[in-house]
């Protein structure tokens, strides 16, 4: 690696943070201020594309306040920039994402009729320069300001709509990932800063592989360095969503759904990612994390990358499950990112190059699938305030191309063929059959997520195009007495899909005829079920309550679900605005390129480059095929 002094990254940061004062200036002028918006992007990506050439060549490209204007920072800490392969996946990610999430937001803003627009497109904007100041930082210090900011620019977003349930989710939002996620990365920060000062002089930057002088002062003060990396996973863990510190991201979907695609698929969550990847990466580096056992009682010593590997391998396993539950669409792809977003880090953690490739591709695979299917929630949102699942049967119709876009990301999420979630799960797989041992549970929890991705997803799909408005079974997945309803279609027959009997058929009927008691509802659900009848209200988590016939008055569309008349149907460009289709096909086409040619679309490549660095070696074919011991073996060479 050549290192050269350069201005790019900071310029990259700059852009946009420039761009949130145009924006605020121009707040008398919609098309001028979104025009801010639109070229602050295609900025912001035009300078980190100019970098991608040379990082892939083996130059870094590094900014830093001292060097700049002779100022420090802090006691033996520069404040610094530098534009790595890790931090350049992060960068063209996030650039490239948010050109056409400002096409979009356009589109859904307008839309709307949002209010405080300007507010916030200008937050917007501040929120992709601290994303790119998270991806260039070159220290842990460095990142824990950007990682900050980014909090603190997001809140206004996650709080747009002002109301009590958007205050109350902008304040879960803030105390888990300002105060709780900062606090633990604070402190970890710390504690690498003291460790390094005790071998040597005190240092938090990053280096491919791991830090040396890290490395040292582990083999003097184990339980120290044991207890900082569990303190950094914490922090970045936070905004990773990993359960238990995963309960605000669900909460968060109150935000307008360009936010919410900017919370699951450019920004927050994915900063906690890859503040994970920085850690395993390049602080402690895999052999360390493998040399540096826990001592647990009854197994012996695991290292250290095997709890958290444990705990990802149970978030996404139980996030599926949960998202299986939800019946408000923008809650259930909520709890489908903290499984996704799990894949990343379990593919961390299990240390071989394969598995780590995989991981940090399923950043670019992720980010495209779930971007396209919040687009397509935001877009069915816009034209026909609908945001339940059980009220979407026979949507395709009105909205064919959004709906086929949704399948496209589905499949993504799902891992099947030919799409770009296929490619990084491959690798995972191939990561841990390489591993074997007791990293086979970790393939198979794998390969169980997908099923229960496909089982949660599909439906969406199905009930759009194969369903109609006036026959269509029960939502959400689970069918019994604490996951939804007795019966998949309303008839007279009344035919029980839990497997209940003629006394459930007849509490039912009686329920119906208005004789029910208190204790005709054993369980919440049962009171409130999800299927065809659509509730008018939501309760504080953001599930339905009450119930409201769904042939009832739906002249204006503002209850959602389709008019008395059925859904209209359009042809894929009649839908909706351009504003909003477009960005909806480039963003679903990305996730198919991503699946077809993943080394042509650069994101394969800079994976696989970054663990070429990580490793030391010439080529990643050096890597093939061997073990992870073996692997482990070529870092310590």
């Amino acid at each position: 690696m050549v290192t050269v002094e350069s201005v790019r990254p900071l310029a990259a940061v700059l852009v946009s943070a420039i761009a949130v004062v145009l924006i605020v200036a121009s707040y008398r002028r919609p098309n001028v201020r979104e025009g801010w918006s639109v070229l602050a992007a295609v900025s912001k990506f035009a300078i980190v594309a100019s970098m991608l050439p040379g990082v892939l060549s083996g130059t870094v490209y590094e900014w830093s306040l001292a060097d700049s204007l002779g100022v420090e920072f802090l006691a033996g800490v520069d404040f610094a920039l530098r534009a790595d392969p890790l931090g350049m996946l992060f960068a063209m990610l996030a650039s490239f994402l948010w050109i056409f999430t400002s096409f979009y937001a356009a589109g859904y803003m307008r839309g709307l009729d949002e209010h405080s627009q300007t507010r916030f497109f200008a937050a917007f904007a501040a929120s992709l320069s601290t994303a790119v100041g998270i991806a260039f930082a070159a220290n842990l210090v460095t990142i824990f300001v950007f990682y900050e900011l980014l909090s603190l620019v997001t809140y206004p977003l996650v709080a747009h709509n002002e109301d009590h349930e958007a205050r109350v989710a902008g304040r879960k939002y803030l105390t888990y990932t300002f105060f709780g996620g900062g606090v633990f990365l604070l402190a970890g920060t710390v504690m690498v800063y003291w460790l390094t000062s005790t071998v040597g002089t005190a240092t938090t930057a990053f280096e491919a592989g791991g830090m040396e002088l890290l490395a040292e002062a582990a083999a003097a003060e184990p339980g120290y360095a044991q207890a900082a990396f569990f303190l950094l996973i914490a922090g970045f863990g936070v905004k990773a969503a990993v359960m238990p510190l995963h309960s605000w991201l669900a909460d968060a979907m109150v935000a307008p759904t360009p936010v919410s695609g900017l919370l699951h698929a450019v920004a927050v969550v994915k900063s906690g990612a890859f503040g994970v990847a920085r850690v395993i990466l390049e602080v402690y580096g895999p052999g360390l994390i493998h040399d540096l056992p826990l001592s647990v009682p009854g197994i012996g010593e695991v290292g250290l990358n095997v709890p958290v590997a444990i705990v990802a391998a149970f978030t996404l396993t139980a996030a599926s499950i949960i998202a299986m539950r939800k019946d408000h669409l923008k809650r259930r792809l909520a709890f489908s990112t903290t499984a996704q977003l799990s894949y990343i880090v379990l593919g961390l953690s299990m240390l071989h190059p394969y598995a780590v490739v995989g991981a940090l591709f399923h950043i670019p695979a992720h980010a495209f699938a779930k971007l396209t299917l919040f687009f397509c929630a935001g877009a069915i949102h816009v034209e026909t305030h609908t945001d339940y699942v059980s009220e979407m049967a026979g949507i395709g119709k009105r909205m064919p191309l959004t709906m086929s876009a949704f399948a496209i990301g589905a499949a993504g999420m799902a891992g099947m063929p030919l799409i770009a979630g296929f490619v990084s799960k491959f690798y995972m797989l191939l990561g841990a059959g390489y591993v074997g041992g007791e990293y086979w549970l970790f393939a198979g929890t794998l390969l169980l997520s997908g099923v229960l991705n496909i089982a949660y997803l599909w439906p969406v799909v199905y009930t759009a195009f194969f369903e109609s408005e006036d026959h269509h079974d029960a939502k959400p997945v689970l069918e019994f007495s604490r996951g939804g309803v007795f019966e998949s279609y309303f008839a007279e027959d009344r035919v029980a899909t839990d497997g209940g009997g003629a006394e459930d058929a007849a509490e039912a009927t009686e329920t119906e005829a208005g004789t029910e008691t208190e204790d005709d509802y054993e369980y919440a659900v049962d009171e409130y079920p999800s299927d065809h009848t659509v509730p008018g209200e939501t309760d504080s988590g953001g599930e339905r309550v009450g119930t409201v016939d769904h042939h009832g008055d739906h002249e204006d569309h503002l209850t959602g679900g389709p008019p008395a008349e059925g859904w209209e149907r359009r042809s894929p460009f009649a839908e909706s605005t351009w504003l909003m289709i477009a960005p909806i096909a480039v963003i679903a086409t990305g996730a198919v390129v991503l699946g077809i040619v993943p080394d042509t679309a650069v994101f394969l490549e800079v994976a696989t480059t970054i663990v070429e660095g990580v490793f030391d070696v010439e080529s990643f074919g050096e890597l093939q095929g061997l073990s992870l011991s073996e692997a482990l073996e070529v870092i310590a060479e």
